[in-house]
């Protein structure tokens, strides 16, 4: 038995196996930053920090001609999703109803999504810094004219080549600025989202939750995503109608050169 308690919940194996499924196809698609940042992990549950390879001194030691240290980690986070599912939805899922109701699961699997870009594009107070909120660089501006969208990515590419920071590069887009990009052609039919990779050399992203967009170096190094435990449904109690879940992670996010992002603005 571990932390989530799975074997607590009126779930059967095989409901499980579709629930663990479904999260996941919703999941995927959503978590851009680890798209386009080094990831490692899992590291467990009980992982709490990531060593930044740093010290501070003690102002006093323990005994006359000693000197101390303190190490300098980055404590983990922990974001967690509630939600609730019928237990009679779930008695269907588990005689093989192809379309039993889990939009609980697909709202909170988007949820924790968005909250996982925004933490690590954005911030989070007191606890991560944001790519686009690290950037030293100027901002720059998508603006109204998807034809013109070539012009802040290519500068925002020069801007990091101006700094030595290679490619290639990938982009993340919020919602809106994804669908205006898939959805145009530029004159004689040249498809934007093509133009875009040709001067990124790398990937774009569908990125919910990112407030206009932001190019990040791909070189390696730069952001760094460690995950203690990984994205996972757990349980919390039920009665006679609702089985009560959630989904959760922990993770810490580290910016090691602001200087390889540039956030644009919509």
């Amino acid at each position: 038995m571990n932390h989530l308690l799975r074997s607590h919940a009126p779930i059967s194996d095989n409901v499980w196996n579709e629930l663990d499924e479904e999260a996941r196809e919703r999941l995927t698609p959503a978590l851009a930053a680890r798209k386009l940042v080094d990831f490692s992990g899992p590291l467990g549950w009980e992982h709490s920090a990531t060593n930044l390879g740093r010290t501070t001194p003690l102002p006093s030691a323990p005994a006359d001609g000693a000197q101390g240290r303190r190490r300098r980690v980055l404590p983990l986070v922990e974001l967690r999703v509630d939600f609730e599912l019928s237990r009679e939805e779930l008695r269907d899922a588990d005689r093989g109803a192809p379309d039993a109701d889990l939009e609980a699961l697909d709202d909170a699997a988007h949820r924790i999504a968005l909250a996982e870009n925004v933490a690590v594009f954005h911030g989070w107070n007191d606890a991560i810094t944001g790519i686009a909120e690290a950037s030293p660089h100027e901002g720059l501006r998508l603006g109204d004219d998807t034809n013109e969208y070539p012009t802040p990515v290519a500068e925002a590419v020069e801007k990091m080549m101006c700094q030595g920071v290679t490619g290639p590069y990938g982009l993340a887009l919020g919602r809106e600025q994804y669908r205006r990009v898939v959805e145009t052609a530029e004159h004689g039919g040249y498809l934007l989202l093509d133009h875009l990779r040709k001067i990124l050399e790398g990937p774009i992203v569908w990125a919910p939750g990112v407030r206009g967009a932001v190019v990040v170096s791909m070189r390696g190094g730069d952001f760094s995503f460690e995950s203690g435990q990984d994205l996972s449904i757990g349980y919390d109690s039920h009665d006679a109608n609702v089985v009560r879940l959630y989904l959760e992670e922990s993770f810490s996010f580290l910016v090691a050169t602001p200087e390889a992002a540039v956030a644009i603005a919509d």
